[in-house]
């Protein structure tokens, strides 16, 4: 994939994030920010702040979150940035570490 494919897949994929945690608001406690490319999820109780960045000299999506870095890529077949290690798309990921953060279900 050459960079400039991976800014516009990137930026699609977070920005339909983006739009999903803004819904999400209405039913969770935590806050959205996007801005110069990255997301960042802040939450008040418990304190935290997840971002989600891309990361384009690796054609990765990059997630800290719970004191640890996730590195998603690129998958045609599903046509979304995927956790490798357990298979899970950005937004089905990201709805778990939130949820994980405030101990409850998350739907995105």
């Amino acid at each position: 994939m050459t960079e400039q494919e991976f800014k516009t897949r990137a930026d699609e994929a977070l920005t339909a994030l983006y739009k999903r945690l803004a819904e999400a608001t209405d039913n969770y406690e935590f806050e959205p920010d996007f801005n110069a490319g990255a997301l960042a999820i802040e939450f008040d109780e418990p304190k935290g702040k997840f971002v989600i960045s891309p990361n384009s000299p690796v054609r990765q999506i990059w997630i800290s979150a719970h004191s640890k870095s996730f590195k998603l890529d690129w998958n045609d077949q599903r046509q979304a940035f995927v956790l490798a290690e357990t298979g899970e798309a950005l937004a089905d990921f990201i709805a778990g570490a939130i949820g994980q953060h405030l101990g409850e279900q998350v739907t995105l």
